[in-house]
């Protein structure tokens, strides 16, 4: 049972496309611009457009994500816009699993597992951070202008046991009271 100030959920209908550039090359950051649909982001940000979320994963490296019928048309459109160009775009809808934790408590659950400041101060609409929950490679972004919902991104072959935590971090009477 999880507390009433916190829910959470996995995210099916969602596809993503890793991608690695140069981002410091302004020719580079339009083509994908263009083909992704969203703005690049600055570092440790994200850029929403319509339905798709673009974030920044490293120096060079950003994750698209979108809805999971528009992956195929998307990698066609980035191999056109950035042909001739050093780059790499791979769909990792099945290597990847999306969760959405929200609610007044959603900053206090996540806080239990990541070494990320999730105080509002710190970290609020378009933010994102490449990190961990436990020993877990995870990254959080908080993903809409509500300030008490976030979206979660881990490897596939460790979702169930992100389900697992997640349910233990959200019983009820558990939250620290910390934010």
């Amino acid at each position: 049972m999880s507390d009433p100030a916190v829910s959470w959920s996995r995210i099916r209908d969602r596809g993503m496309i890793g991608l690695r550039a140069d981002l410091s090359v302004g020719v580079v950051c339009k083509a994908l611009q263009k083909a992704c649909g969203a703005p690049v982001p600055e570092t440790r940000r994200l850029s929403i457009k319509a339905d798709r979320t673009l974030a920044w994963m490293s120096p060079d490296e950003l994750l698209l994500t979108l809805p999971h019928a528009a992956v195929p048309a998307t990698l066609a459109a980035l191999a056109e816009a950035m042909e001739g160009r050093h780059h790499l775009a791979v769909d990792l809808s099945d290597a990847r699993a999306l969760f959405r934790v929200e609610g007044p408590g959603a900053r206090e659950v996540l806080a239990k597992g990541a070494p990320v400041d999730f105080s509002r101060a710190a970290f609020g609409p378009g933010d994102f951070r490449r990190s961990r929950l436990g020993q877990l490679a995870a990254a959080f972004g908080q993903v809409s202008e509500d300030p008490e919902a976030f979206e979660m991104v881990c490897f596939r072959s460790v979702s169930a046991h992100v389900e697992r935590w997640l349910d233990v971090s959200s019983r009820a009477g558990s939250l620290p009271g910390v934010f």
